[in-house]
């Protein structure tokens, strides 16, 4: 099941890939013809947009490995070191656009702005949101990391290019050309957020954030009169990667078979009530003090 999930979001990546390829040729090129520094910005933001599907390519490529020997809890967070990559060249894309623009600054250039631009600028509009709705609805059916982060990559792609619309229309109607390497500055904030909400996410998962509050596992735990206790509650891992643990407390003269069932049912309902495909690891211990419990 996981690796036809690995299948479908590679199919989806190269769809947008493409998609995106288009969007940013088409941008960059009017952008440079029309002399519009925020145009330009934002077709390499849509550039960006394609080089993180390559990425997500290679990671999901990774990451889809079976277990080995060497790795033997599988090779999943190769999804979420390639959102390093995507993060990380964001940065680099946003630094740049910012070091264009303060140079548009000093030396001006006032963009030409025709009707077919403005129809292009509109058409890559409209592409972006359905590449951000696909993505994103794709990804949430396959419980996928690389391609919700991406979809929320593009989504900062939907309204940085309605910037750059506005911008090209208030050029057209008389407003000052120094407007465009503002936009252009614009852009490039939204770009370094999206990199720093990326970055976020994924260190997130590397540095073993909890990813499940310890509440609504107790409240998981409560459903069973055996449990007279819980602690050492952790959660860590992603989205598709769920890793949970936990200490237990049952009377001590709970048969093997009885707390191999419980083990049992716990997991399941675990695996219902906060997802699928949680890895759960249960330590079982006899409870003696009857006055207090921490569930």
């Amino acid at each position: 099941m996981l690796s036809d999930n690995y299948k479908k979001v590679k199919q989806v990546l190269w769809i947008i890939l493409f998609a995106n390829i288009g969007v940013a040729i088409l941008k960059i090129a009017i952008g440079s013809l029309i002399k519009s520094a925020s145009m330009t910005a934002d077709g390499f933001h849509s550039v960006s947009d394609g080089t993180s599907n390559i990425v997500g390519l290679i990671g999901i490529s990774l990451a889809s490995k079976p277990k080995d020997k060497e790795h033997p809890y599988g090779h999943k967070k190769f999804e979420v070191i390639s959102g390093l990559f995507i993060g990380a060249m964001l940065l680099f894309i946003g630094v740049k656009i910012i070091i264009e623009g303060i140079s548009k600054f000093q030396h001006p250039v006032s963009p030409t702005i025709t009707v077919g631009s403005l129809i292009i600028l509109i058409l890559t509009l409209i592409i972006n949101i359905f590449v951000c709705t696909y993505e994103y609805k794709i990804g949430k059916k396959l419980n996928s990391y690389i391609l919700i982060s991406d979809s929320l990559h593009t989504k900062s792609d939907i309204f940085v290019s309605v910037g750059v619309l506005l911008t090209l229309v208030g050029v057209r109607v008389g407003l000052p050309s120094i407007i465009d390497p503002i936009a252009s500055l614009v852009v490039a904030c939204f770009i370094l957020h999206a990199s720093y909400e990326i970055f976020k996410s994924t260190i997130d998962v590397l540095v073993d954030k909890a990813i499940i509050d310890e509440e609504t596992i107790k409240g998981i735990l409560k459903k069973f009169d055996e449990i007279k206790d819980a602690h050492n509650i952790r959660s860590r891992g992603s989205e598709n990667d769920v890793h949970i643990d936990m200490h237990i407390m049952v009377e001590p003269n709970i048969t093997v078979e009885q707390s191999h069932k419980l083990n049992h049912d716990i997991e399941e309902l675990i695996r219902k009530d906060i997802n699928k495909s949680a890895q759960v690891i249960i330590h079982i211990e006899p409870f003696y003090n009857k006055k207090t419990t921490n569930i």
